[in-house]
């Protein structure tokens, strides 16, 4: 006779480890995703025993906090609301690899370092790198993070001198105070935006996260999983047929396309990259579109967040349909 196993009661409570004070934004659900017309994983049918594909459109139960137990240290920055406003800055767009741990809080990787970035109530920006490095380790991961958040240029300055050309931004820009373009990576940032074609911020997300996940894992904070963001080399070992299964779609084809072109780099992809910050926009921008999948908005995106191209402002094809111009015909009078 076989021995009944207890189901234990949906509605009885778990314990997770992790005490939540804040609400974290998280991507559409999969439901959401249906009804804007995306396909999500195949079900299993009864009959077959088979796992469903996986697809990063479903949703991902993350382990507990590998740092729950980590007494945060936070480091004042020194940076005035006025130079750095994290909920105009990380939310936005320009990056999909941060996530919100908390209130006015955002967590994310620079390179190999996981980092907490945390806005204080007298407006100053605190950093708590998750680990305990010595000091030689702290003084390279606080040049590194310096370096993505683009502390060489002052906002103060670009504002008043913004204010005094144009009033209506004057009246506006109180409402923008530390609006900030990051300097990201340009690997990271191009594959980012291959992403973001045609695309909605929470699928985009997903599929940056499934990119994301072939880097080496850093840790867990607040149930959310960060890795380093995968060396070219580990992007070519994955194929155009993985991708579409994951939910990419036609986007697989141009990011595998992409990363083999740069592969064929003479003197690597990575460094041919980082080259383009020492072209003017337009040669960067033509030397971005020779990628596969990349047009005249995505290269300006990547040109604006990643090559300190401050100059290039991205704009999406049906704008320029409306003023009966071209991004192309812009770029010769930029």
């Amino acid at each position: 006779m076989k021995r009944q196993r207890s189901i234990p009661s949906s509605s009885s409570p778990i314990s997770t480890g992790t005490t939540r004070n804040c609400q974290i934004s998280t991507p559409p659900t999969p439901n959401t995703i249906r009804t804007l017309h995306y396909n999500t994983a195949l079900k299993p049918t009864s009959k077959s025993s088979k796992k469903p594909r996986r697809n990063i459109l479903s949703d991902l139960e993350s382990p507990e906090s590998s740092l729950k137990n980590q007494t945060l240290q936070w480091v004042p920055l020194r940076i005035g609301k006025s130079e750095l406003f994290l909920p105009l800055t990380f939310p936005t767009g320009q990056t999909f690899r941060w996530k919100q741990t908390g209130a006015l809080q955002y967590t994310g990787v620079v390179g190999s370092h996981l980092v907490s970035l945390k806005q204080l109530e007298d407006g100053d920006v605190a950093y708590c790198f998750h680990c305990s490095p010595n000091f030689e380790d702290n003084k390279c991961r606080m040049l590194a993070l310096m370096d993505f958040l683009n502390m060489k240029i002052r906002l103060k300055d670009i504002w008043e001198e913004f204010s005094a050309s144009d009033s209506r931004f004057a009246e506006l820009s109180t409402r923008l105070t530390g609006a900030r373009v990051l300097r990201q990576d340009p690997l990271e940032c191009l594959v980012q935006f291959l992403c973001s074609s045609n695309n909605n911020i929470g699928r985009i997300t997903k599929m940056v996260d499934f990119i994301s996940s072939l880097g080496n894992h850093l840790a867990t904070v607040e149930g959310f999983e960060f890795y380093e963001f995968p060396t070219l080399e580990r992007l070519s070992q994955v194929s155009e047929e993985e991708l579409r299964k994951a939910g990419f779609g036609y986007r697989a084809k141009y990011i595998v396309g992409t990363v083999d072109k740069l592969q064929s780099k003479p003197d690597g992809g990575v460094e041919w990259l980082s080259s383009l910050r020492k072209l003017n926009l337009r040669e960067a921008v033509d030397a971005l579109c020779s990628l596969p999948g990349v047009g005249p908005k995505v290269a300006a995106c990547i040109a604006l967040f990643s090559l300190d191209h401050h100059q290039a402002i991205p704009v999406d094809t049906h704008v320029w349909k409306r003023r009966g111009t071209s991004f192309q015909s812009w770029l010769v009078h930029a």
